[in-house]
């Protein structure tokens, strides 16, 4: 009780800081509000724009317009968008399935790519794991920009595998692959290193003297003992996708948060991009709650308030 109370604590820190340093970017940064708000309207007077200043509160000093802006959060009140004209409430919820659905996809993508790549590239001859090992390196040192154009030209554009745009379930592979690849990369690293070092400890040669054979020990106990670390970076690599959806919602010209996000951030929507910092932030912190939460369940060990795993070094970086 103690352990996730504390977390909570820090989960609940996190999320003010993050909100408080968005709020605080947004509003020192240059240009106006009122500017973003009335757009190329050049035939708008003082009086209207004194008007609009008033109606959002921007005429108020910032520490009035930062703690209004917190008991409103506090509501669960997000405000209102100043381009869409509409609460900021509604015009997440209009965009979060698809991005949800992308997310979803990809996570279920680099999570069977990743067993998958170290289970065949354990204690593997170096002509067998050299060429995985290249691929991961490149799948996190990508920009994922060009990783998501380059998927889009070959895959869509040269081998019409599958379409470049659309709703359907085949235009979710490419982007979803696109959002997997630099997390598998990292993600196959971590559990081959952990496989390794378990099938050198003392319960590997106890379950081989059993009889079990290699690949049982690996996937039943060298398994089980290198998963820790691998869940500790994925609630991180997790936590922070929203960042690559961005991009990839913008590539393949599909609909979404991390769209709504950038669109807002161009025109100073600030009561959009503070919804969506709130969402992500959130998220993120209950993500980290939840994988710190169940250290316990995937590994005895750590039941009696242990530390948590930390995560080795990946080679290639650096």
């Amino acid at each position: 009780m103690r352990r996730a109370s504390a977390r909570l604590g820090h989960a609940l820190l996190v999320l003010w800081g993050a909100l408080t340093l968005t709020f605080l970017a947004l509003h020192l940064g240059r240009g106006s509000t009122v500017d973003a708000i009335v757009g190329n309207n050049t035939q708008v007077t003082d009086e209207v724009r004194d008007r609009i200043a008033r109606e959002h509160g921007l005429g108020e000093p910032l520490w009035w317009q930062y703690l209004s802006y917190l008991g409103r959060l506090l509501r669960a009140d997000l405000g209102t968008s100043y381009q869409l004209n509409m609460p900021v409430r509604d015009a997440i919820a209009a965009q979060l399935p698809p991005t949800l659905q992308l997310m979803g996809a990809a996570t279920g993508i680099a999570m069977l790519t990743t067993l998958a790549v170290a289970v065949a590239t354990t204690r593997r001859p170096s002509w067998i794991r050299g060429p995985f090992t290249l691929l991961e390196v490149a799948g996190v040192a990508l920009p994922q920009f060009w990783l998501a154009i380059l998927l889009l030209t070959v895959f869509s554009f040269g081998l019409h595998w599958f379409p470049a745009f659309g709703d359907g379930p085949a235009s979710l592979v490419l982007p979803a692959v696109a959002l997997a690849v630099p997390m598998a990369g990292v993600l196959s690293q971590i559990l081959r290193d952990g496989l390794e070092r378990a099938l050198e400890q003392p319960f590997a040669t106890t379950s081989r003297a059993r009889g079990q054979g290699e690949r049982g020990v690996l996937l039943r106990h060298a398994l089980r003992h290198a998963l820790p670390p691998v869940v500790t970076l994925f609630g991180l690599l997790l936590g922070g996708m929203i960042g690559g959806t961005v991009v990839v919602e913008r590539v393949f010209s599909r609909p979404g948060v991390g769209v709504l996000l950038l669109n807002a951030v161009t025109g100073k929507d600030i009561p959009v991009v503070l919804g969506v910092v709130a969402l992500t932030a959130a998220g993120y912190v209950t993500l980290n709650v939840i994988v710190d939460l169940l250290y316990p369940v995937l590994d005895p060990r750590l039941r009696a308030s242990g530390p948590a795993p930390a995560v080795p070094g990946l080679r290639g970086e650096g």
